[in-house]
């Protein structure tokens, strides 16, 4: 059996160790990797798409990123308890014809008991926004550590 710790349940500390770790994962945009961390019969909602499996994650991976270009997120806990997450989170990205946008939301995730993910439910709202008013700067993959969290850049 795999386990993708820190295992609930979760405690402050290892809630926020989840969170970074899921950012981290997404900011690589890849599916393969991304989809490890969630259990092989993982139910999701995203937006209004119902997504169920991890082969069926994998695929909405791939097409989520051949569409969301240059794609940099930042998540941050909002609550814990149990085996339970709750988090919101700020991403930019721009679309084949260059038009930025900052998408916001919140998912709730529920945990097995080897960490793996196996509820995902999402809402999330895409704003335009102009290049210019762009503040996730960093280059891709992994934001680094000086980088500001939503928090101090008032997402």
């Amino acid at each position: 059996m795999v386990t993708r710790p820190p295992l609930p349940p979760f405690t402050e500390d290892t809630a926020i160790q989840k969170v970074r770790l899921a950012e981290d994962g997404w900011n690589t945009r890849d599916p393969e990797r991304v989809a490890l961390a969630y259990s092989v019969e993982s139910q999701w909602r995203n937006r209004a798409e119902f997504i169920h499996g991890r082969e069926a994650i994998k695929a909405f991976l791939a097409r989520k990123w051949q569409h969301e270009l240059e794609y940099r997120l930042v998540k941050e806990l909002w609550a814990f308890r149990g085996n339970r997450i709750a988090v919101r989170f700020a991403y930019e990205w721009h679309d084949a014809a260059g038009a930025w946008f900052r998408s916001y939301g919140n998912e709730n995730w529920e945990f097995d008991d080897d960490g793996l993910m196996r509820r995902r439910w999402a809402c999330i709202n895409d704003a335009p926004i102009h290049a210019d008013d762009r503040r996730l700067l960093w280059p891709l993959g992994r934001r680094p550590d000086d980088q500001p969290s939503l928090s101090e850049l008032g997402f």
